[in-house]
């Protein structure tokens, strides 16, 4: 369907992945750089990615300082922190101002410099020597990074108010504007950082996806968003696409079809792009020779033992979730978790499952609506359960326009320009969804409220700085609405709030889902499930492939379920899509 990817397609010095957490961006870089070393090119790869296992990939203490890998001639490897790039990176910034500001604005300026814009921002001045030092450059034929800077990130560093320091009067609310406010001296350097990504010979940015429809559509979301930027060069990896499928086995062959089904919706401007594949293996793709066999096209390794029998480590299914939040009389539950991890899924069962045991239940989701209507199909509802959905978008825009028109008349032109691309932040969706939730939330009486897709703790943070904020300058244009300040205190009480983290049993999504439960940690919520979903161990599948894959997973699971999980669920990986009110009952037999 598509080539195979070959490091024979790399023509540029600078290699930049990008794509969902989970896609394989990690091991797929790594594989590349074995590659192009084994080919005699003296290549360093450098990780700025929070939940990088490079160290674990390659079996060797890593540091910021590249280091020779032993078993591959010519490979060198970098693994950047970038949490603790953005710690130092945020105290140098707010530094001078704690003996000038009062502490509110400072806990307020330390909340904005917390969130994802700062830790990749950290990361992009971390590896800008990497793009701009000829001495570096002159050391290596490939310099690959595993993890690219989002389009918002670089078109925040392109505007003129970014080299103005830091705008103490930037008071408009919760935002991510404070990163930038440490940048003032690096403006040529930035410049020439941003000129080498844009240069179409000396830079590929490589979009990795799984053949998995969220996933496609993120890699295209940042494929439009770079190439606004000059960043052009593209070529899109679809990875983990199994090649073949057992015909007497259900959840082969239904996991073959649903891969195929997922790559006839990849939209036309994604298809402008070169496109290849790899393959989905069996095996851990840690190892120098595992990382090799990767590109010999092997999906499974001879010596792999897949005839262990499938374990999910006696961990109970979404039933006793349902139970737990029924028995405790939980009024409010979020489920929480990274993009494709079947979050609206499980938050539909557990709306089911609640209306299954006498329960009043509304079910709000950020979803589109069609989606739910997808899910539901024309079923005929129970009367006990409601549904809404809220457009991310159209709350987005009314949120930004409500913004905008309090600060256009302190604003000049460049200020105002400043701000609009500051409201294109990741944060500014979360803030805009939750104002949307809490008002569902203020209608809701007598029930059970279920919300799919919640706000970072980082965001929940930042909505009470900019209230406290407001308050100490005695200003209203951080003001937060009534309804989300009632829902505030609620979510952070556990007689009332429950959170579910919904996760894979996979590195990237495990390590992602423990850093949310940190960020929630900090604003005083404390999740009390894990959700495993998708897991082929927890199958009956007997396809060596999937069984190899299944044997993986027991490594995450058992680290959810001893180091992570207050307490832990499992749900298997279903050859059937469970669509409609009937089917979603499944999940609690």
């Amino acid at each position: 369907m598509y080539p195979s990817f070959s490091p024979n397609h790399v023509q540029t010095q600078f290699l930049f992945l990008t794509g969902k957490g989970g896609v394989g961006k990690t091991s797929t870089a790594c594989a590349t750089a074995v590659a192009l070393a084994d080919s005699g090119k003296k290549v360093l790869l450098i990780s700025t990615d929070p939940a990088s296992n490079l160290q674990d990939v390659f079996g060797i203490e890593l540091t910021s300082i590249p280091r020779a890998v032993p078993t591959v001639a010519n490979l060198y490897v970098s693994n950047i922190d970038p949490e603790a790039s953005a710690k130092a990176y945020r105290e140098s910034v707010i530094g001078p101002y704690r003996d000038i500001f009062p502490e509110v604005v400072v806990a307020t300026m330390e909340e904005q410099l917390s969130g994802a814009c700062t830790v990749e921002i950290a990361a992009f001045d971390e590896f800008t020597g990497f793009l701009t030092n000829r001495e570096i450059g002159n050391l290596y034929d490939h310099i690959i990074f595993d993890t690219a800077p989002t389009g918002h990130t670089l078109r925040l560093l392109q505007l003129p108010m970014a080299w103005n320091g830091f705008l103490e009067e930037s008071t408009h609310g919760a935002s991510c504007l404070g990163p930038l406010s440490g940048l003032v001296d690096k403006k040529e350097l930035y410049s020439s950082a941003v000129a080498a990504l844009s240069d179409l010979t000396k830079t590929t940015l490589i979009l990795v996806t799984r053949p998995d429809v969220s996933a496609i559509l993120e890699a295209d979301r940042a494929s439009k968003e770079l190439k606004e930027i000059g960043i052009k060069n593209q070529m899109l990896i679809i990875n983990g696409l199994l090649q073949h499928y057992n015909e007497e086995d259900e959840v082969s062959s239904a996991f073959y079809h649903r891969q195929r089904d997922a790559l006839k919706q990849i939209p036309e401007t994604l298809k402008e792009t070169t496109m290849y594949s790899l393959p989905y293996v069996s095996y851990s793709l840690t190892g120098v020779e595992n990382l090799r066999n990767l590109f010999k096209l092997y999906d499974e390794v001879p010596t792999t033992d897949v005839y262990m029998e499938n374990q999910s480590m006696n961990l109970p299914g979404l039933k006793e979730v349902i139970n737990d939040f029924s028995g405790n009389q939980t009024k409010l539950i979020f489920t929480m978790g990274k993009g494709g991890v079947g979050k609206t899924t499980v938050a539909s069962a557990i709306a089911v499952g609640l209306v299954e045991k006498g329960h009043r239940v509304h079910l709000t989701t950020t979803d589109p609506a069609a989606h739910l209507d997808y899910q539901f199909q024309s079923d005929h509802l129970n009367q006990n359960l409601t549904i809404s959905s809220i457009n991310p978008k159209v709350e987005v825009e009314k949120y930004k326009a409500e913004v905008l028109a309090k600060s256009s008349e302190n604003l000049d032109e460049a200020g105002f320009a400043y701000l609009k691309e500051d409201l294109e932040s990741p944060c500014t969706e979360e803030i805009a969804v939750f104002q949307a939730f809490a008002e569902v939330v203020a209608k809701s009486e007598n029930e059970i409220v279920v919300i799919d897709t919640a706000p970072t703790g980082h965001t929940l943070l930042l909505l009470d700085a900019s209230e406290s904020y407001s308050k100490e300058i005695e200003r209203s244009t951080g003001n937060v609405p009534e309804s989300a300040k009632k829902l505030l205190p609620q979510i952070r009480n556990p007689k009332e709030t429950a959170v579910a983290i919904v996760t894979l049993a996979e590195a990237t999504p495990v390590l992602e889902a423990s850093r949310l439960q940190d960020d929630l940690r900090r604003a005083s919520i404390n999740p009390q499930w894990w959700v495993i979903n998708q897991s082929l161990s927890a199958t009956n599948t007997n396809d060596h492939i999937l069984k190899g894959k299944a044997m993986a997973e027991k490594e995450w699971i058992q680290e959810v379920k001893d180091n992570k999980a207050e307490k832990c669920a499992i749900i298997p990986w279903l050859y059937e899509e469970k669509v409609g009110y009937d089917k979603l009952k499944d999940y609690i037999k």
